[in-house]
């Protein structure tokens, strides 16, 4: 899940980096996206598994696995250019603002779309670990609040507006749905080996 979405995030800002006159994203402010990022992934591993995924031993399968990284990496990346031209030429956001609602969508972003991931179900008929859940939500809030706190200022970030804010929240939810239809689509199509779902 973690590579998944690494490789979209860089394959954004590899684009990005050809038609901005500015850095989408300071160096710090990318190590600081893999630091908080970072938090709800490490519970991953004692995370709730859906019953059905451990009925039958399942053996890696890296045909599925590099197909699951293509699809939802580029999903990924989808989202992050439409979150690039919004900010860009909707909101004529700032080199400061660019960075302050790229920097929160990729990370709040990247922490709910584990929950949608980690399951075959739909999201909201499988339950994450109180780990994975409790540090989800904390990653949401805090880097919600970061932009308005002394040491999102420390980090470049800036305050934004509230249409800034609901325009974020839209193409969040547009990547949640999004990811859900195409996770129904490829599970119906691709099957890893010793899969019998």
């Amino acid at each position: 899940m973690a590579t998944s979405a690494n490789f979209g995030n860089m394959f954004s800002m590899a684009g990005a980096s050809l038609f901005l006159s500015f850095l989408p994203l300071l160096p710090t402010q990318v190590l600081l996206t893999n630091l908080i990022t970072d938090f709800p992934e490490m519970t991953i591993a004692g995370d709730s598994v859906d019953e059905e995924m451990v009925n039958v031993p399942r053996r890696w399968d890296m045909k599925f696995i590099v197909r699951y990284m293509v699809v939802f990496g580029l999903i990924s990346s989808v989202c992050d250019y439409l979150t690039f031209g919004v900010l860009l030429f909707m909101l004529h956001a700032s080199p400061a603002q660019f960075r302050t609602g790229w920097f929160v969508e990729s990370v709040v972003s990247a922490a709910v779309i584990v929950l949608v991931i980690r399951t075959r179900r739909p999201f909201f008929r499988s339950r994450p670990s109180k780990a994975l859940l409790t540090t989800t939500l904390a990653v949401v809030v805090g880097v919600l609040l970061l932009p308005y706190l002394p040491l999102g200022r420390m980090f470049g970030l800036v305050p934004l507006t509230p249409l800034f804010m609901a325009t974020l929240a839209a193409i969040m939810l547009f990547y949640v749905g999004t990811t859900e239809i195409a996770k129904t689509f490829f599970y119906r199509n691709v099957r890893p080996l010793g899969s019998r779902t």
